[in-house]
């Protein structure tokens, strides 16, 4: 079974596994297609993490690929440039957006790297043919679904760039992705990309060394020195995946597999140890009672990711006192008396919905999980290789001596968190979400849901969601009004979202005594196939 946000990405996986493929080989001849057909959520110069559990091979780990400054940054480069926070806490706004679009926003590219590692070192098929399908849809042409032009036409707020900005600003992006007139494409519009295709077929033939230190890398590096950029042959050539143990974490007796940092495993750890000192499958489903507990474990959970959490190789991140059941009780007693966790922003902004996500099962019990994403996306194409760059400078702190603070060749914090939940020694749960800031609050909810409510899968990414990155509790449109209200009773500011969907789309696959079933979260395109 594969489950994934776009139906082109998830039949590509799907054909694999029919082909004799294993979850590997589907999970990233899926992500190779999700970047030609989300072309701004995610892509080969974009970042993430991948989870692995191979029982045959005795491996179970993660390859992260977290996107790291430009060793050209400096750390206090944009320190006098600050205009505001966004309020959940996803990057900061500049004069003049030099870190949220154009060339300066890039780092270093990474997930390539990542998916032909994973391929090379676990998949069965040729590289070759885990390629071919992102072949076919770049040169044959795709049509824009209709959350892909919900997301090119998102105006923005607070001072970030709107998404239609991103497709307009530069003329290789403008030649792709918009009209004649220079509006975005709207749904059912076609998009060829030949230049990608061309792109992709070195990649087929000559693995990631080509992107990384050849003929591609040398045109990336042309094109970034015309154009100011940070980013330079030096950082591709430099960039190595990393290699972790899984951060484990327990739950109401499910073994609960994540991610480490600078990936978002520590905050669900965290959150899911604080829920536990609540019965809350006693309480009603999104009652007003549930969402303060629930909002209060995310509000804390996010506190500490601001204080602790950033890139283990520049900062010390106090992994076991976050992630131990004496802390969460702790958090746990105060939630119980009432108090109200205070999240310091520097001011306030808005909640962004980029990345995308594939869960994977096969035949032999492999779990594939990975989260993929361009952060924000830079608007960047290079002439004549098609692809777009990640915009993960936006999303640093500018001011030196915090976690999150800029240094060359440092990655950023992320939400993203690709999980495997564990009943006994067999998965019970492979389960990941594509949402930026939202990511682990939407995980949480859907594993919430799966195991305190007993939902289906589909059940459990389909009902409404609320996150609290802030001091704001902020809730969809189908939370009920009545609870607003009483939330507002209790002296919480509550933000109703006009969407019935959102705060990440959490994308899993539940696996029970009677069988599987998956889920694809209904506010984007996806789809479940089984094999």
């Amino acid at each position: 079974m594969i489950v994934a946000p776009q139906p082109e990405a998830a039949e590509a996986g799907a054909d694999a596994l029919r082909e004799g493929g294993n979850a590997v080989d589907a999970g990233i001849a899926c992500a190779l297609v999700q970047g030609v057909v989300d072309p701004l959520m995610c892509g080969i110069a974009g970042f993430g993490s991948c989870g692995l559990y191979l029982p045959g091979k005795n491996f179970h780990g993660y390859i992260d690929a977290h996107a790291p400054a430009p060793l050209a940054a400096t750390p206090d480069m944009w320190a006098s440039l600050i205009e505001s926070e966004a309020r959940d806490g996803y990057g900061f706004i500049l004069r003049g957006r030099v870190n949220d679009i154009g060339y300066k926003s890039i780092c270093a590219p990474a997930n390539l790297r990542m998916y032909y590692e994973a391929h090379h070192e676990h998949g069965r098929l040729p590289w070759s043919r885990i390629v071919e399908p992102a072949i076919h849809w770049a040169e044959n042409g795709w049509t824009v679904r209709p959350h892909v032009h919900f997301w090119w036409a998102d105006e923005g707020a607070f001072g970030r760039a709107p998404n239609h900005e991103r497709i307009t600003a530069f003329p290789a992006a403008r030649a792709l992705y918009c009209r004649p007139d220079g509006t975005p494409k709207r749904v059912g519009d076609p998009v060829v990309n030949r230049d990608y295709g061309q792109t992709l077929r070195a990649i087929a033939k000559d693995g990631a060394d080509v992107f990384y230190s050849g003929e591609i890398g040398h045109a990336i590096d042309e094109d970034m020195r015309k154009n100011d950029a940070l980013l330079s042959i030096e950082d591709l050539e430099a960039w190595k995946t990393v290699r972790n143990a899984p951060l484990w974490g327990e739950y109401r007796g499910y073994r609960v597999s994540t991610n480490q940092p600078p990936g978002g495993g520590v905050m669900l750890v965290e959150m899911l140890n604080i829920l536990e000192n609540f019965d809350l499958g006693a309480l009603e489903h999104n009652s007003a009672e549930y969402v303060r507990i629930v909002a209060e474990a995310m509000k804390r959970a996010t506190i500490d990711k601001d204080a602790h959490v950033g890139d283990p190789k520049f900062v010390k991140v106090p992994v076991e006192p976050l992630t131990s059941k004496d802390y969460a009780r702790r958090m746990a007693d105060e939630v119980k008396r009432g108090v109200k966790a205070h999240v310091p922003r520097f001011n306030s902004g808005a909640i962004s919905k980029d990345t995308t996500h594939i869960s994977v099962l096969d035949r032999d019990g492999n779990c594939f999980a990975m989260t993929h994403s361009l952060g924000m996306p830079s608007g960047v194409v290079t002439p004549g290789l098609g692809f777009m760059y990640n915009g993960c400078m936006g999303v640093f702190d500018p001011r030196p001596g915090h976690a999150g603070s800029i240094a060359p060749g440092k990655a950023r914090f992320s939400s993203v968190v690709p999980s495997i939940l564990f009943k006994g020694d067999r998965p019970h749960l492979v389960i990941g979400a594509p949402g930026a800031t939202q990511i682990a609050m939407g995980v949480l909810h859907v594993i919430l849901n799966a195991l305190d409510f007993d939902m289906t899968m589909v059940e459990a990414v389909s009902a409404p969601r609320f996150s609290a990155t802030s001091d704001t509790i902020d809730i969809s449109n189908r939370v009920q009004w009545k609870v607003e209200r009483e939330l507002q009773a209790l002296g919480y500011p509550v933000v109703r979202s006009p969407y019935g969907f959102g705060f990440a789309a959490v994308h899993g696959i539940r696996i029970h005594e009677d069988g599987l079933d998956g889920g694809a979260d209904p506010g984007h395109d996806g789809v479940v196939i089984a094999v």
